[in-house]
């Protein structure tokens, strides 16, 4: 193991850098880590998360540092941040090196726990209070790997929008692109953010209040066939909603299907917006449009699931994209799939966590938030005593969209775990007209409804 140590000064807060690279033996690997220990420490330690095929940011690991924790992340052996997986996935041709897959997947997140803390303890000289993971999306789906695979390492986790069941997820973010491939048509996205408008008017007012924000996605029933016919404008894009574009917009929120008809996988909820699954590029004038995939889910076909990097999943036949799902699945679940709903040994640690997820998520669907969380209800009806999830109501992946953010879910966690208040509901707030409103997210299953007075204010909704 190598190891660097700098001092580095801002003028905000001043730390030590530790930045190392080790090696599993036999495994041709080389993984680096990144630790920073703060001059005014405050005895904690936090796990910083990564996204997409990035295992972990060092720029993320700047709040943990401004607040006085020490902090780790890891590049967990590949660059995914600079690099596509075509440079890193394969170890020859036709061969996935599944050494920096599992790393990727959980190996490495407990090297650099491990190292981080004792790292951090050596320094100090004296132990660590409390040790907390944080991240969203890949670090969310992360977050439930710590809790599952290693149950010891964190004594909290704030496992955001998390990306688990990875290989039922990463094939269903190209369905949509799959089905305009089939019917021969991609839209313009001004037709499809026309239909997106159109489900959120239908069922704005479920929830009491019309806001702009579908807060009961579960029981909003928009047919989008309804709005074919509609005239669309953006700028100089304009034309009528086609029978197509519901279609495709029909297809994204039910997910993907078998050629039976068969649920494979749960689409993102009627509100969120389409582009980051039906994306597509035109000219000008909303003409001559072609997809845009998301690049994770083109890359995990073509070289996880196919192990071939010319291949290209627009070409699937629907009884070939029914075996690359099985593919997935029977190849991939037991290293990358998170999706254990067993946290038996998390629950003895003694740990406690936080998974939010925004119901407008137009990558991770939230149902499938929900599907998890129930999943471990279903095993230990009393596991809300260690681990709760709130719904955020119109917003988009991690954050963005115009529903109510939390201010400081890491602070809940930490009264949940240092001074046992358990957390009942989660502060947040929006922004509305240039004025901030405030809008506790509630405790799965309850859902925030309206009940008059200021809207601006927490106390005029109720979780019933």
């Amino acid at each position: 193991m190598n190891a660097i140590e700098s001092r580095v000064d801002s003028t905000s807060v001043s730390f030590c850098n530790v930045t190392f690279t080790y090696t599993h033996p036999g495994q041709n690997d080389s993984i680096l880590v990144w630790l920073a220990l703060p001059e005014a420490w405050n005895g904690r330690f936090q796990g910083v998360g990564g996204g997409g095929w990035v295992t972990g940011y060092p720029t993320e690991m700047v709040p943990a540092i401004l607040r006085g924790y020490a902090a780790v992340s890891t590049d967990g052996g590949h660059d995914g941040f600079s690099q596509p997986a075509d440079q890193w996935a394969q170890v020859s041709p036709g061969n996935v090196d599944l050494y920096v897959l599992q790393n990727f997947a959980s190996v490495a997140l407990n090297d650099m726990t491990v190292f981080g803390k004792q790292l951090t303890e050596s320094y100090y000289g004296k132990p660590i209070k409390n040790s907390y993971w944080s991240g969203c999306s890949t670090g969310g789906r992360q977050g439930l790997m710590m809790a599952q695979r290693y149950p010891n390492a964190y004594d909290g986790i704030l496992a955001t929008a998390p990306g688990n069941y990875w290989a039922e997820l990463l094939p269903s973010f190209f369905w949509p692109q799959w089905i305009m491939k089939q019917i021969g048509y991609f839209p313009p996205q001004c037709e499809l953010d026309a239909i997106t408008a159109a489900a959120i008017n239908a069922c704005d007012e479920l929830d009491g209040i019309k806001d702009n924000i579908i807060g009961l996605t579960g029981a909003c029933n928009f047919d989008p066939s309804t709005v074919v016919g509609q005239p669309y404008a953006c700028g100089e894009v304009k034309g009528i909603i086609s029978d197509k574009a519901a279609l495709i917009a029909n297809s994204t929120w039910t997910g993907s299907v078998s050629l039976e008809g068969k649920l494979q996988w749960p689409g993102i909820a009627p509100g969120a917006p389409l582009s980051g699954r039906a994306n597509t590029t035109c000219d000008a004038y909303g003409h001559n449009c072609t997809g845009v995939p998301f690049s994770v889910s083109t890359e995990w076909l073509r070289l996880f699931v196919e192990k071939d990097p010319a291949f290209d999943p627009y070409n699937y036949s629907h009884a070939e994209w029914d075996r690359a799902v099985h593919a997935s699945v029977q190849q991939y679940d037991s290293i990358i799939g998170t999706s254990d709903p067993d946290l038996t040994d998390f629950k003895s640690a003694g740990g406690k966590m936080i998974t939010w997820h925004g119901m407008a998520d137009q990558l991770i669907p939230f149902n499938q938030t929900v599907r998890y969380y129930n999943q471990v209800l279903g095993l230990d009806a009393e596991a809300s005593d260690f681990y709760r999830f709130f719904a955020a109501p119109g917003v988009d992946h991690c954050s963005g969209g115009i529903g109510a953010q939390p201010t400081d879910p890491l602070a809940a966690l930490i009264a949940w775990v240092e001074n046992g208040e358990i957390p009942q509901t989660l502060a947040a707030n929006r922004t509305v007209n240039g004025s901030n409103w405030e809008h506790d997210l509630c405790l799965y299953p309850l859902a925030s409804i309206y009940k008059g007075g200021d809207p601006a204010v927490a106390s005029s909704y109720q979780c019933e």
